[in-house]
This record gives structure tokens, sequence and C-alpha cells, in this order.
């Protein structure tokens, strides 16, 4: 059965979607092959380090190996690329030890890997730097927003923001905050217009967003729309046949209808990534075809994998590794001390919801209880709270 097949063994009375809701965005130009864009963004990557160990101060050089790494990390799912920058930083606090642009680097590393109290302190001590003033904001408000802090100052400035640019890049943030608060509706809107108001050519930025609104549609409203999702997923994969994290995500609505060959092939061309998450959905869909020996192995891939990523990037994979072993994993206990390290770290409601579910999970019924209180006093006055299963558990 071919995607586009799949995709249409999706509609049903309870969630009907015609793709003529996907395809309705309109581009300004034709984009970029995905699979040359990933080998630019590749090749790039190679030739930004080779010029960093030769002159590492080189003015931009070390600032644009964190967004290429970023950016790998993102779509190709690499996780070495923490790694590598995390070297990085270590590297330039030998040779340029605490100048302000140093620490900036150092901020946006952190902040990458979700260290975001150890990114605070490096900006605190660079925020009197007017040089770095704009930048000092811009990543400060990105981990207000991470974590859920001073939202609604957050939504001001992404909506100025937006409203003076009208960039895909600064439209996306601003559709991921009103994701956050619940307005979903809103944030369709929002991804929608910096589709069609896009005016480049890069694979990357597209699927970027048809990704967030298949994960809005899937994932983040009440009553998941599986086809709708899977459409957006579907959009993603072909601007982009490497975007690992969008495979991952299609397979799952693919398994949820019980799909499984049509899984097993997305995933399969992504299992070199390095990307956990592969093996885990692989691992899943090789036990419902009964192929239990291939499932077994995949699942031991997926264990170990995710306990080598906790053990070197703790935060960054925390909430991750909550959702693995509180499923296919088997783990309650391990899910909830992961996820409250990830509640404590970045409180943000989604957040509190993973760790209360998990409490219950694992039977911890008072911390359960204390969880929901802390959510209620933190949230029980925001539009979002309405919306979460928490409302409905206080009650």
């Amino acid at each position: 059965m071919s995607s586009s097949e799949a995709l249409k063994s999706f509609a049903d009375t309870d969630d009907e979607i015609t793709s003529g809701d996907v395809e309705c965005i309109e581009l300004a130009y034709p984009l970029t092959d995905g699979q040359i864009a990933l080998n630019n963004l590749e090749s790039a990557r190679k030739h930004s380090w080779s010029t960093f160990w030769l002159d590492p101060l080189r003015p931009n050089i070390a600032e644009y190996i964190v967004e290429q790494e970023q950016l790998t990390l993102q779509f190709v799912g690499d996780p070495r690329a923490l790694e590598r920058i995390n070297g990085l930083v270590e590297h330039l606090g030998r040779v340029d030890h605490d100048s302000p642009r140093t620490l900036l680097i150092q901020a946006q590393v952190s902040s990458t890997a979700h260290r975001f109290a150890e990114a605070r302190r490096c900006l605190e001590q660079i925020s009197d730097c007017a040089e770095l003033s704009a930048s000092v904001k811009r990543l400060s408000m990105n981990i207000d927003q991470a974590c859920g802090t001073r939202l609604d100052a957050v939504l001001e400035s992404r909506q100025q923001i937006a409203a003076q640019s009208g960039r895909l890049e600064d439209l996306v943030p601003l559709g991921a905050l009103y994701a956050d608060l619940r307005e979903f509706d809103r944030a369709d809107q929002i991804y929608r217009r910096a589709l069609n108001e896009y005016q480049g050519t890069s694979p990357l930025a597209v699927a970027w967003v048809c990704f967030q609104l298949g994960v809005l549609w899937g994932e983040l409203v009440p009553e998941s729309q599986l086809a709708l999702a899977a459409a957006w997923y579907l959009k993603a994969v072909r601007c982009l046949p490497g975007y690992v994290k969008a495979r991952v995500h299609l397979a799952e609505t693919y398994i949820r209808r019980e799909l499984m060959a049509d899984a097993e092939a997305l995933l399969m061309p992504a299992a070199a990534s390095g990307d956990v998450e592969v093996s885990w959905r692989l691992a899943d869909v090789l036990a419902k075809m009964e192929r239990v020996a291939d499932a077994d192995k995949q699942m031991l891939v997926a264990r170990s994998g995710f306990e080598a990523l906790l053990s070197k990037h703790l935060l960054a994979f925390v909430d991750h590794g909550a959702e693995f072993y509180a499923g296919s994993g088997n783990d309650p206990q391990r899910a909830f001390e992961l996820a409250r390290i990830n509640v404590a770290n970045r409180p943000t409601l989604r957040a509190f919801e993973q760790a209360y579910e998990t409490a219950v999970a694992a039977g911890e019924t008072d911390q359960a209880a204390e969880i929901l209180a802390a959510a209620k006093a933190r949230f029980g006055d925001t539009y979002a709270f309405a919306f979460s299963q928490l409302a409905e558990n206080y009650r």
C-alpha cells in the first residue's frame, strides 16, 4: 500500500479529512530537492568545522556551527550533534574564556540540551552587553517559552515580532506558543500563514511547519484527528524524505490504525540515523506483526539507546525517556522518576500532565496529588488549564 493509499484508509465517520485541506497550501517557489538540501547541510557542516579548528575565533563561525548542528539534530535525528556542540563550547572556553560571545554560545548550546538554568546563568553574565542585547533577549524569550514562564510577555513579544517581519522563522514560534496555550485553531492559522507567505525554497523550513501541524492535530488537541495529522506528516516527509522525526510520527499514526507494513516501510530507511525512537517504534510494529525475535532485538536497542542518551544528555531526552518507559519500555517507576526531573527542569503544563500520569501509573498516589495541586496553583486560572485532563482530575 502506498502512503497515499494508507492515508485514505484513515477516513471514517469520526475522523474525516480530505487531502485538499493540506494540499491547498500554495508555496511561492518550488522547493529544493529534500535530499540535496540535507546533503548541502552536511557538506556545509563539515566545512564549518574545518574552518573552526583552523581559526576558532573567526567571526560567526562558532555560531554557524551551532545552527547547523541544531538543524542536524532536528531533522536528521543525529544525537551526536549535542556532543559535538558541547565540545565546541569546551574548546571556546579554552581559547576565549568568559568572553561575552563565548558565554552567549554556551547559553545557546545549554538551551539546545534543555539545560535551561545553566543557560540563564550564562545570559545573566552578559545582560549588560549592549552589542549582544538583541541575541540575549531572543534566547531568553525562547527559554521562557520552553519553560512555560512569563508566557503573557512572551506572547506579546512574539506577536510584535511576527507582525513586523512576517517571516516563517518568527511565525512558527508564535504558532507553537498558541499551541502551548491550547488555542489550537489560532495555532493552525499561524502555521498555515507561515506556509502561505513563505518566500524561500528550503524544504527544511516547509517540512518543519508541516511537522508542527501534524503534532498539533495528532497529539496536542483534546481529540486527535489522525488523518489530518498523518496528511501533514506525509507532506513533511515528501518535502524532506530524510526527516527522521516526521517519519517516526507518521509511523505512529499508522500504528494506531493497524497499518503495520506501512509503518515498517516508513521506519526502515531511518534506522541508520541513530535516533532511538526509530528502534522503539520498530519494536512496536514488529511486536504487532508477531515477529517476536526481531521486536525483542529492536526493543533492546531502544532501551540501551535511551539509557545511553539519558546518561550523557539527561535533560535533553528526559521527557522522551519518560514516555518510552511509560509505554513500550514497561517501567512505570522509571517513567515517573524521569517525568519528575522533567517537570522540575521545565514546569510547563504538558510536563505536569506527564508527571501526574506517570505518578498514577507507578502507584505514587500521594505524589500524584502533590503534582496535581502544584499544577492547579500554577495554571489553574489559565485558559489552557481548562482544556487539560488535570482539570478533570482536580474536580
